[in-house]
């Protein structure tokens, strides 16, 4: 009885499912059902093949310049930058990169990646995992062939959003000296 009372219940909903069902494949010329909100750069969406999506490049904006910036002061600011990208895709990508190779770069090395980062996230992580034709100033520098590496994650390693460590507990430590 009650499985009875139990399909009779649920019925409606999945006659009123299957009505939808054909109605919008009715409605699109198609026997299957087409997502109506597919994912940036699937195969239901047009791929623009123009170089860098003709994106004017007068609507971002400039770069601020840092005159006389000392390195540490750079490697602080690139990891937070790499930290509150604003998705949470960039986050993890270029975070996690940073954390294992801002200390080893070199000077020119990280202004290259400050340069990068003025680039639009989603830019930046479709050139990583080679889903966009980066533009020909990206293309082939070994820093984006760094990040391509980096992003393939062929150790199979859990990434997380790294902890500040021993930044954060130094810069605690500066601060806590001088309110003595």
């Amino acid at each position: 009885m009650h499985t009875l009372l139990t399909r009779n219940v649920a019925r409606p909903h999945l006659r009123a499912a299957t009505q939808l069902l054909r109605y919008t494949s009715s409605k699109s010329g198609s026997s299957s059902f087409s997502d109506p909100f597919p994912l940036p750069l699937s195969k239901d969406v047009p791929q623009s093949n123009s170089e860098y999506d003709e994106i004017d490049q007068s609507l971002l904006p400039p770069p601020i310049p840092r005159p006389n910036e000392s390195l540490s002061t750079l490697r602080a600011r690139l990891v937070y930058q790499t930290r509150k990208r604003g998705t949470l895709e960039s986050d993890l990508l270029l975070s996690t990169f940073a954390k294992e190779h801002l200390p080893k770069m070199s000077e020119q090395e990280l202004r290259e990646f400050d340069k990068l980062l003025d680039e639009p996230d989603w830019d930046i992580y479709y050139w990583a995992i080679n889903k966009k034709q980066p533009p020909a100033k990206w293309e082939g520098t070994a820093l984006l062939d760094k990040l391509r590496v980096h992003a393939k994650n062929e150790g199979k390693v859990v990434r997380s959003m790294p902890t500040l460590g021993g930044w954060a507990s130094s810069l605690s430590a500066s601060q806590g000296s001088s309110k003595e």
